[in-house]
C-alpha cells in the first residue's frame, strides 16, 4: 500500500487511478473521466494515444475545472 496522496490541490484523499504522471482519488478520477466524455466521443482514444507530457497537459486543463469542497 502507498501513502501517496491525490494530485488535486486540497485533496488528501488516498489515490485510485492515474491521471497523467500523478494520481487522482476515485472521487477526482470520475470527474476527470466525465470531463473527457463530455468533450467528444474521440477524446478516449486521442488521450490513449497521448505521451505522458501531453496527458500532462490535458490534466492541467482539467484541474482548472475542479473545486475541492473542504
Amino acid at each position: 500500500m502507498t501513502n501517496e496522496r491525490c494530485q488535486v490541490q486540497g485533496c488528501g484523499a488516498q489515490v485510485y487511478a492515474p491521471g497523467g504522471t500523478g494520481s487522482l482519488c476515485k472521487e477526482h478520477f470520475i470527474q476527470f473521466v466525465n470531463w473527457r466524455r463530455r468533450r467528444g466521443p474521440g477524446m478516449f482514444q486521442k488521450y490513449a494515444a497521448m505521451s505522458m507530457e501531453n496527458r500532462d497537459a490535458i490534466v492541467a486543463e482539467w484541474k482548472k475545472t475542479v473545486t475541492v469542497a473542504e
